[in-house]
């Protein structure tokens, strides 16, 4: 049998993640400049972009529920680490049957949820049997291969069907979230969790408050409370950094280092991420239906512009970044030229097109910029549709209603999307279906991110998408502040090794 303990998972942290090329720090911030002892009575204050529009973490979607809940809230078997390593949490270890149908996970003694209730066998059970076969459920058919979900003791038995090789990391998300069974706690605005923090206050439109849970199973949190204040102008956050009042920045503008680290009081951290910019094309009818034009369009792009104005990152040609299995640089399927993008034009009997790209407002207008730029020296005329986040969910990503799109997908391994006819991109390729199925069923590692490699050189070759880069987690840090992940931040930010100290 295969066993993953905790002593096997603390050699895989030891293990780390590669920087980006444009690193300038890795997956932690810099040592503070004070010998002063961390203050456990003291208040951290973060500033965060994009606030939730209610706390339940069943039902809604968006990466912004992640980032602040998993880990520090919500717990389940398993955990992972920003590096994207595996890693115990309620479940202190856990064995695989050698055919890879049998997951039994030994549940943690003595963890309690913040209500004060105990964590039991049964709340496992009905948590992750009731996100299974509840579709309003994020992520419920992450589970889908999964029989029978049984407690015998601490133990809690997963038996399935078929083959996952997905199985476990799916129950680091959403998907393996241990809730209370029965419980009455308003998800839309409450929490009743297992983590080392609790949320406190939520001050709707300016800041959610976490404090410090004192009867936390594990190590408890180093800071009294962790203020996430929701600032969405970089120039506004850098402001409050340099008056004092926050403590560290994520979703920062690079190009703002020297101003943030002036004063000697932060230094800005870029840590890797499976950030993906993703431009989607509505192929399912129009000209974007044509290959020849959506290939166009990746080719009049020029990536590195992206690279560039941000002043951090790395390009990106594909559906898969290098944190996740299966990546490979595929720069080769579309390299920027603009007269090959014109004579495809040419071939598909395309000119004078105008297409509209609808774009959350939040984002930087640099990414407009340069795209109406590049697609205008081809002949084609881009249009720019700003829209609130709310009606870009509605009109792209439920209706899709859309020519092309911008949005950076934060979550880790989601190549599953381009599997899915369904989903808003409208691709849709019976091999790359196939392939990821394969991949999915394989009980081999690395057959599996074979698999998933030639699937996303198909997904890139059909010019599915274009990907204008893979972004870096820019994260400016006070020099009082240790144990701030610098990481994959938009996507989780687990802040039990958070300390702030008084110099």
């Amino acid at each position: 049998m295969l066993r993953r303990t905790a002593l096997a998972a603390s050699a895989l942290l030891a293990a780390g993640a590669l920087l980006l090329t444009a690193c300038t720090g890795g997956g932690s911030s810099p040592d503070p400049t004070t010998t002063s002892e961390p203050d456990t009575d003291a208040s951290a204050i973060i500033r965060l972009v994009l606030e939730p529009g209610n706390l339940d973490i069943r039902e809604t979607a968006g990466a912004a529920l992640d980032q602040i809940l998993v880990d520090n809230i919500y717990q389940g078997l398993v955990s992972r680490t920003p590096e994207q390593d595996i890693v115990p949490a309620l479940a202190e270890d856990w064995e695989i049957s050698e055919d890879g149908l049998t997951y039994t996970f030994t549940l943690r003694e003595g963890v309690t949820f913040h209500d004060g209730q105990e964590l039991t066998p049964q709340d496992v059970v009905w948590s992750l049997t009731t996100r299974k076969n509840t579709p309003e459920w994020r992520d419920s058919a992450r589970l889908a291969n999964v029989a029978t979900i049984v407690a015998d003791g601490q133990d809690i038995v997963l038996t399935l069907a078929a083959p996952d090789s997905s199985l476990l990391w799916n129950l680091t998300g959403r998907a393996g979230l241990i809730l209370k069974e029965a419980d009455t706690v308003d998800y839309q605005t409450k929490a009743n969790g297992t983590g080392p923090f609790i949320l406190d206050t939520w001050r709707q439109g300016d800041n959610i408050t976490f404090a410090r849970n004192d009867a936390y199973w594990g190590e408890p949190a180093q800071v009294a409370e962790v203020v996430f204040d929701y600032i969405p102008d970089n120039q506004a956050a850098l402001n409050a950094a340099l008056a004092g009042e926050v403590d560290a920045v994520t979703g920062f503008d690079a190009n703002l280092k020297e101003q943030i680290e002036a004063t000697g009081d932060f230094a800005l951290v870029l840590g890797q991420s499976t950030d993906k910019g993703t431009l989607a094309f509505n192929q399912a009818s129009g000209p974007l239906a044509d290959k020849r034009v959506r290939q166009a369009i990746r080719q009049a792009i020029d990536h590195e512009a992206f690279i560039e104005a941000g002043q951090s990152g790395e390009t990106l040609y594909g559906p898969i970044p290098s944190l996740d299995p299966g990546y490979e640089d595929l720069a080769d399927v579309a390299p920027y030229d603009p007269e090959a993008a014109r004579a495809l034009l040419t071939e598909a009997g395309v000119e004078d097109l105008t297409l509209q790209l609808t774009i959350p407002s939040f984002y930087s207008t640099t990414i407009p910029q340069i795209l109406v730029s590049d697609l205008n020296e081809v002949g084609i005329t881009l249009e720019v549709n700003s829209v609130d986040f709310p009606t870009w969910l509605n009109d792209v990503y439920v209706n899709k209603d859309y020519d092309l799109s911008f949005v950076l997908h934060t979550e880790a391994r989601d190549f599953e999307n381009w599997a899915n006819p369904d989903y808003y991109f409208t691709y849709d390729n019976p091999e790359v279906q196939r392939l990821y199925a394969e991949s999915i069923a394989s009980t081999d590692e690395g057959e599996a991110a074979d698999l998933l490699a030639d699937a996303a050189r198909i997904v890139s070759e059909d010019a599915a998408a274009d990907w204008l880069y893979n972004g870096a987690s820019v994260v400016a840090v006070g020099t009082n502040i240790t144990g701030m992940p610098s990481v994959n931040v938009n996507e989780r930010l687990n802040l039990a090794e958070l300390a702030k100290s008084d110099g």
